[in-house]
């Protein structure tokens, strides 16, 4: 056992890792898949009580010549129990000599991380005059991604909506004061969506809360919130619609409903994926082609993702110490 391995708790990340700085981080990532310099497997998981997910994520970043994996839970219901709906650990190892590096907690990572690749996908998809942003959930990624979606478009005009008006008035308050931003509290769906140049949907709902007519032309969405193939948030006339991005077609081909309920329906077809985001970022595929098109990422979250962060707040953390 290496003594010297290190221990990154959630208020260390949080402080060691900026968005701005993991946004950047992530576009690195994906280029380097594009370039096949990261392995990875799809991701293994059991389902346990009911909605319950135990799942473990490795991946192996070859030019960082660094392994890892993530372990990690997610309960649906911790949100109404006021906990975090993912925990975890990421484990970082040298994939030169197996030594273990760092233990890291996952949770904030993946809070930050998955915000951060949403910014990526919304820096190359999103017109670059969008000013209406539209969050749906009031989570933690709902608050992840309000800072992440700030740190690639101007937004002057930001709604949120909750399914409980209290938290939406919560959340409303203490991102006004932690962000400085202009922030109003919709009644609906519809109404948080009429203007939007920009959705991020961070439910925990299975079934769709954004239909097709809630959208505008031009608008690009970021749908985070369902992981399990008999799961979504979008509904199909939505998604058929869309030039529709994945984060990894083997990931959405096992696991994305948003894809695989549509497709089942015959709403869509099974080349109707445009691309992954490493080819969006990599120039291999084109992203937005007019200002009136809808574009949907899907994402499930990649293994890469944690490992990449893990190692920039170990690296980060061995060049304090010196």
């Amino acid at each position: 056992m290496n003594p010297r391995l290190e221990f990154f708790s959630a208020a260390e990340v949080m402080a060691g890792l900026p968005m701005v700085d993991c946004i950047n981080l992530m576009e690195e990532a994906f280029k380097d898949l594009a370039e096949a310099q990261i392995q990875m497997p799809l991701r293994s998981i059991m389902m346990f009580g009911g909605r319950k997910i135990f799942g473990q994520m490795p991946s192996w970043l070859e030019r960082q010549r660094v392994i890892g994996t993530k372990v990690i839970t997610m309960v649906p219901e911790n949100r109404d129990r006021g906990m975090a709906s993912h925990q975890g650990l990421i484990l970082l190892f040298s994939a030169d000599d197996g030594t273990p590096w760092a233990v890291v907690d996952a949770e904030s990572v993946t809070a930050i991380r998955t915000a951060a690749v949403s910014a990526v996908a919304t820096r190359w998809l999103a017109r670059h005059d969008a000013s209406c942003l539209a969050i749906l959930g009031t989570g933690q990624q709902a608050r992840t991604h309000l800072e992440a979606m700030l740190a690639v478009r101007p937004f002057t005009r930001i709604l949120v909506y909750g399914l409980h008006r209290e938290r939406a008035l919560a959340y409303q308050q203490e991102m006004m004061e932690q962000l400085r931003c202009p922030l109003e509290v919709a009644d609906s769906v519809e109404e948080a969506c009429a203007e939007a140049d920009v959705i991020c949907t961070v439910t925990s709902s299975p079934t769709p809360i954004l239909a097709s007519c809630d959208v505008k032309d031009g608008c690009h969405i970021n749908a985070v919130g369902a992981c399990r193939a008999d799961e979504r948030e979008l509904d199909s006339a939505l998604v058929a619609r869309a030039r529709l991005y994945v984060d990894r077609h083997e990931s959405a081909q096992s696991e994305a409903g948003d894809y695989l309920i549509p497709l089942k329906e015959g709403a869509i077809t099974s080349d109707h994926m445009v691309g992954e985001l490493a080819d969006l970022v990599s120039g291999q595929v084109a992203g937005r082609e007019n200002a009136s098109e809808v574009t949907v990422f899907k994402s499930l979250g990649l293994a890469l993702e944690d490992v990449a962060a893990a190692y920039y707040l170990y690296q980060r953390g061995r060049a304090q110490r010196g």
